[in-house]
């Protein structure tokens, strides 16, 4: 009798000892292609065929192939897609749901706070002009005015209030901002309608709806999944609302943002300057009007979550501890779809695909 197989659709430079546990688990490991993770093919009949039959689906971000009904449907023993990464946006998580499939994501320190920590690179980039000064340096000037920074905090000595910030989506990242600058003494302003008041209480952010955040923030950061609610909630409807000369952030998904209604806002003026880590398209296509706007907009390859020694290495463990967990008959404590549990109990609770 053969093994019970878990595809490892999206391989990230596993260690040995993660193989080494989940094949001393009993389980036979298959691994996807790399292709299967660049921009622009046609994966998904190779990504079905490799998924038939397998009991668990894990691996990294896969947007390019994602995770879609057609390939979870090939397995009727399919319990689990567990993602090393924060973000599910790769992930049919509605047709996961209806298929009684266990969603797991990775929310670790190293995910959630990189971010949050690169948000605070971006921001401070853009408003202490450091790209600008570096430049001007280089080309033999020194102290231009036009390369005055903007000062972040607020003084008691002159009674300066110091910039708004606005952060859409409360969650471990948008929490990890607040908290980083909660020494600054800024305002902070929070939209999330899914959190009760203590969330907001904690991140010291006053909780408002989108509309005033737009009107009143500096600094708009993203910080949200990418869901039916939140994709291109930024468009130029909102762009016409936000506070004029404000900075717009998004280190969450790229379709968050209409890129070509911010490339717009940002020509008119309406937007001083936007700093990007996720694109609606990836890699950033050559012809993006984001490109024609010089030091305006900052760059980031998604790699907001990229750090020496952190990264994915906690995310793979933990998914691999919620692979171990679903397929023994147990619920996982990272599942992004709870809504499914119940379900998911019915049918799989209690029974290890290896008995």
């Amino acid at each position: 009798m053969s093994k019970p197989k878990i595809l490892i659709f999206a391989p990230r430079e596993e260690p040995p000892s993660i193989l080494d546990q989940l094949e001393g688990a009993g389980f036979e490991i298959a691994k996807g292609s790399l292709d299967w993770q660049k921009p622009r093919g046609a994966y998904e009949d190779a990504f079905a065929t490799a998924a038939r039959d397998t009991v668990a689906l894990m691996g990294t971000s896969i947007r390019h192939t994602p995770v879609s009904r057609r390939i979870m449907e090939g397995s009727q023993r399919l319990r689990v897609v567990a993602k090393y990464t924060v973000g599910v946006d790769d992930v049919d998580v509605d047709a996961a749901t209806d298929l009684g499939i266990l969603v797991c994501h990775a929310p670790t320190e190293s995910n959630c706070f990189g971010v949050a920590e690169t948000t605070i690179a971006l921001m401070l980039t853009i408003l202490k002009k450091i790209r600008e000064r570096d430049a001007s340096v280089r080309a033999g000037q020194w102290r231009q005015e036009q390369h005055g920074g903007t000062f972040v905090g607020s003084r008691l000595s002159d009674g300066y209030a110091g910039i708004t910030l606005g952060i859409v989506g409360l969650g471990r990242i948008g929490q990890r901002v607040a908290q980083l600058l909660a020494p600054w003494r800024i305002r902070v302003l929070a939209y999330d309608p899914y959190l009760p008041p203590t969330n907001f209480i904690l991140a010291n952010a006053r909780s408002v709806d989108y509309e005033t955040l737009l009107k009143e923030s500096d600094v708009v950061s993203f910080h949200v999944v990418l869901t039916k609610e939140t994709r291109y909630m930024m468009g130029d409807k909102e762009l016409a609302m936000i506070k004029p000369g404000a900075v717009v952030l998004n280190t969450a998904r790229g379709k968050v943002i209409d890129e070509a209604a911010l490339a717009r806002a940002i020509t008119a003026g309406r937007v001083s300057a936007a700093g990007i880590d996720a694109f609606e398209e990836e890699p950033l296509p050559a012809d993006s009007p984001l490109r024609a706007l010089g030091d305006k907009v900052l760059f980031s390859p998604h790699s907001a979550a990229q750090s020496y020694g952190g990264e994915l290495r906690a995310g793979i463990t933990w998914a691999t501890r919620s692979v171990l967990s679903a397929l023994a008959g147990k619920v996982p404590d990272n599942v992004y779809n709870r809504d499914v549990i119940p379900r998911w109990k019915e049918r799989f609770g209690g029974a290890s695909v290896t008995q």
